[in-house]
């Protein structure tokens, strides 16, 4: 059973599945490495993405192809030179999140580049579609770094996937090839997998947070404003970021998602998405056969 949704096949992509642009985790070379196998790579810039390090992560992309890149709203703004940068790359993606200004659009569409924008609401998912963004992330509460905690994947995904008619990519606790069948079949476009990518050996993830990452149990995560406040970013409470906790519980400047518990080995993209789609693959052809065959699955 091919693994493929009508969004994944327009975007060329083989399987649908994108790694979110995490900030200091999703470089040039996860990105390539996500695009060979299959997937759609992504760049991530931030809270301290500058138009250098984001030129510095494309020229490491080299000519990998398809490629998207992810900028948070109040630092394109702060720093215009990002979103310059972003568009003359051409990514066959941009994405915008965690802000309401929504004149990055049209600059989008002007350069023939598709948009997207994560959400964590209804609201938010009207609001931008209406906007002409042309992919919503339904961000989920399990979801690792920042933003809104407001609903939990699943029922975020299914309430979007009612409300809107644009293409929708479930993000939030997708490590699991359990968990990706499960989005696909609610509707999904595709998965935004952050932590399952984080210890990849192509993510940017300095060698004692890869180690944190592989320790950590699902349980081990928390949400909190401590580091951005303590760094001065500007990051509304509304926008937390859930992090790791340590062993004796204390909090810790590491992102991670609640599916943190299912990444136990730090093994290459091309690795991660071949299990992720195997997987998922299997039990969709299984969840299939029993609903023809009145055989139940576990």
């Amino acid at each position: 059973m091919a693994l493929s949704t009508d969004w994944s096949a327009r975007m060329g992509l083989g399987v649908p599945i994108v790694n979110a642009p995490m900030g200091g985790a999703a470089g040039g070379h996860l990105a390539a490495a996500v695009s060979a196998a299959g997937g759609l790579g992504m760049i991530g810039m931030g809270s301290g993405g500058r138009p250098g390090p984001l030129a510095a992560e494309l020229a490491a992309l080299g000519d990998a192809r398809p490629f998207g890149i992810g900028l948070v709203s109040w630092v394109a703004r702060d720093h215009p030179g990002l979103l310059e940068t972003a568009l003359a790359a051409a990514p066959q993606l941009l994405c915008v999140s965690f802000g309401d200004d929504w004149s990055w659009v049209a600059r989008a569409h002007d350069a023939g580049i598709p948009a997207a924008t994560q959400v964590a609401d209804v609201a938010a998912a009207r609001r931008a579609a209406d906007a002409g963004v042309d992919v919503l992330v339904a961000r989920g509460a399990e979801g690792g770094g920042h933003g809104e905690p407001r609903i939990g994947t699943l029922a975020l995904l299914s309430e979007v996937l009612d409300a809107v008619g644009v293409p929708v990519l479930a993000a939030g606790g997708i490590a699991t090839a359990r968990a990706l069948a499960a989005v696909l079949a609610a509707g999904a476009a595709g998965a935004w997998v952050g932590t399952g990518f984080a210890a990849c050996p192509e993510a940017l993830t300095p060698e004692p947070v890869r180690a944190a990452l592989l320790a950590a149990d699902s349980v081990d995560t928390a949400l909190t404003t401590e580091f951005d406040v303590a760094a001065g970013y500007c990051w509304p409470p509304s926008q937390p970021e859930r992090v790791l906790r340590d062993p004796d519980g204390r909090l810790t400047p590491v992102n991670a998602g609640q599916a943190v518990g299912s990444v136990t080995t730090a093994r290459p993209a091309a690795a991660v998405i071949d299990d992720l789609c195997t997987g998922a693959a299997a039990l969709l052809a299984r969840w299939a056969r029993s609903d023809l065959d009145g055989v139940p699955v576990q």
